[in-house]
Parts: structure tokens; C-alpha cells; sequence
């Protein structure tokens, strides 16, 4: 989940492409002759797409010749904050953690300008792989199963982790003096930019965070959104690529480990096919086996936690928010969302149990 994450592809369809034989916003004429330029063989001329991903965050589109197909990325139709949608940015991530142990997409080719589809893009890897969102998708898989598949989605966290943002060329990647700091201040202003009704205890947890921002450690690449279904799972139950980097900065490595904990949480409060329940799935690893497994797996002290759980709790309750507001002015597109904001008021006041505990 994005703090835009409302997208449905119904959302992107204009008659205009649907006539031409191109998927809502990507031409596909003049990305083959990019393509023939920028990635030479990469594909033939004549080109077929369709959208799997879309709405109002980035696109994301499966292009093929009829042998071989590669995936396109780019931002959402309309006006878009470029800080919001960097194209150039998830770009640059996934091609310096190419050589790592961080499973990602081969990228072949980048676009900066809006010259060839109207919009920046880049083109990556068609990874194979199941992103799964629900519990009922793991339910086949049995809990033995789910139960691996849940540890190595730690595992492979720890291996962002340990990725040396200097060693890949990213050492200019995000500003992480003050990182957590300015993490409370953005989404307080995203909160007041979304605000429509009153929020129980969600200023008392703003200030108390405010209040009690801990030391940071050793600065890493953060994802920003990691969870399993950002992730793409190999038929043999392995990582086969982590997706969605478009929040990836450098900052507090615990923000990533605090956030992946609530998002296991959240199917408990509310019932919706807005959010991802695969946390119910039996053998799905818990928060405290998690918290266990990654502080083994990558050395660091966890004892500041319940700041960064208090802060991942404000900032699930605030996206939330936002989309419940966009829900009652009718700007949303998609189901599920007309229970999303009876999550808000159970997240504030989870966050504030953990901001107490600490």
C-alpha cells in the first residue's frame, strides 16, 4: 500500500488508446522505436500491451511481440507530483541491486522525458512469480509451506538491509540525517491535508512521536512499502523479485521491519478486499517470530521498536484516511473501500499502545 494506493485499472481506460490498439498511456509505436534504439533486440517492431497494474499510482504494463514480453513502468494518467512518481529514481534502485543478494527485475532501458509515451518509463525483466495479496491464494499452499514463504520474505528484508547504499552507487540516494523526524512531519501534513472528521487520540500519537524520536543507527536503502505482495514468489516458494520501490529512500532500516509488523495487524481491524489479509494464512510467521528472526539474521537492536511501530500505526491510519476521504467525495475507483476507514480510529489507538510501551 502506497499513500495513494486506490488504483483499479477501470480507472485508466480512455477510447481514445482503446481505438488505436494501445493500452491506456503507452503508445505502443513509439515505444518499439525506443526500444529498437535504447535496448536493440530486445523485441521485434510490432508490439501488443495491456495494463496489470494501474490506477492512481505508477502503471504497469506487460508489453510482448508474441515471443518475449518485459514489463513497463510509468506514473499514473494526469497531473502527478514527479517527486511522487520518479520513474528515473525506482529505475536507478533496481538497477544498482541488480548484483546483490536483493532478488529485483534486470531493467533494460530508462526514459527521463515525457517525449516518447507523454510520460517518464522504464522497462524491466518479466519476472515469474505470484504477488500474493490474500489469504485464500495461500490457502492451497498449506502452512508449511506458507510458513517458509513468510521467513524468507524476512530474510530477504535483512538483505536489503545489508546492502551497503555506497557499494551500489547510492550513496546520494535519500538524506538520512533527521530521516524519522521528517517521516513525522510528512504525515502529519498528509493528515491535515485529508482531514474530515474527528480522529480520536491521532494528535495525542502525532505529538507523542514528535516527542520521543529515538537515535538513528547506520543508515540503509528502505524500501518504503515492503510486504508480500510486493513482492514475487517462484513456484519452488522462493523470492524470485521485490517489486513497488517507488518509497525506497535511505533512512532507519526498523521502519521497513516496524511496517511489515502493522500491515500484519491491519486485517484484524477491518474486513476488506482493499487491504491484504495473507497474515491470517496458517503458518504465517507472527510479529514477535518476526521481529526474532530479523534482529538474529541481521545483528541490530530492536529495542527502539515501539517508536517505529507507533509511527508505522500513524502512518497506515493516515493513509487509510486519505483514502476514506477520497471515498466520500467519490474520487476513489475500485471495491472495498467503503469500510476502509473504520480501520483508522483501531490503528491511532494501536499506535498508541506501542508509543506507551516504549
Amino acid at each position: 500500500m502506497t499513500d495513494d494506493p486506490d488504483g483499479d485499472t477501470a480507472d485508466v481506460g480512455r477510447a481514445d488508446d482503446a481505438a488505436s490498439g494501445n493500452p491506456p498511456g503507452l503508445d505502443l509505436g513509439s515505444l518499439s522505436a525506443f526500444l529498437s534504439h535504447e535496448a536493440p533486440g530486445l523485441l521485434g517492431e510490432s508490439l501488443s500491451g495491456r495494463v496489470i497494474a494501474g490506477g492512481k499510482s505508477n502503471l504497469t504494463y506487460e508489453v510482448g511481440d508474441g515471443t518475449g514480453s518485459v514489463i513497463v513502468r510509468r506514473p499514473p494518467l494526469g497531473h502527478v507530483l514527479a517527486t511522487a512518481h520518479d520513474m528515473v529514481r525506482e529505475h536507478r534502485v533496481i538497477t544498482a541491486l541488480h548484483d546483490t543478494a536483493v532478488p529485483v527485475p534486470e531493467t533494460y532501458a530508462v526514459c527521463p522525458t515525457d517525449e516518447v509515451i507523454g510520460a517518464p518509463f522504464y522497462v524491466m525483466e518479466l519476472v515469474a512469480g505470484t504477488p500474493y495479496r490474500f489469504a485464500a491464494q495461500l490457502a492451497p499452499v498449506g502452512a508449511e509451506r506458507v510458513r517458509a514463504i513468510s521467513e524468507r520474505m524476512v530474510d530477504t528484508l535483512v538483505a536489503l538491509h545489508s546492502v551497503d547504499p555506497a557499494s551500489v552507487g547510492l550513496s546520494d540516494f535519500g538524506r538520512p540525517d533527521g530521516f524519522l523526524e521528517r517521516q513525522v512531519r510528512r504525515w502529519k501534513s498528509q493528515l491535515d491535508a485529508s482531514r474530515s472528521r474527528d480522529l480520536p487520540g491521532i494528535d495525542e500519537l502525532h505529538e507523542r512521536l514528535a516527542g520521543a524520536v529515538p537515535a538513528q543507527g547506520a543508515p540503509t536503502i528502505v524500501h518504503g512499502d515492503f510486504r508480500l505482495d510486493n513482492l514475487l514468489v517462484s513456484d519452488d516458494d522462493q523470492i524470485a523479485a521485490v517489486l513497488d520501490w517507488e518509497m525506497a529512500t535511505l533512512g532507519d532500516p526498523l521502519t521497513d521491519v516496524a511496517l511489515l509488523e502493522a500491515y500484519q495487524t491491519l486485517p484484524l481491524m477491518m474486513d476488506s478486499v482493499a487491504v491484504s489479509d495473507v497474515a491470517r494464512s496458517p503458518g504465517f510467521i507472527s510479529g514477535p517470530e518476526l521481529r526474532k528472526r530479523y534482529a538474529a539474521a541481521s545483528g541490530r537492536d530492536l529495542s527502539h521498536l515501539s517508536f517505529h511501530l507507533g509511527l508505522a500505526y500513524f502512518k497506515l491510519a493516515v493513509i487509510l484516511e486519505g483514502i476514506h476521504y477520497r471515498y466520500t467525495q467519490g474520487q476513489t475507483v475500485g471495491s472495498g473501500f467503503a469500510t476502509i476507514g473504520e480501520a483508522t480510529v483501531p490503528l491511532v489507538t494501536a499506535g498508541l499502545r506501542a508509543v506507551k510501551e516504549s
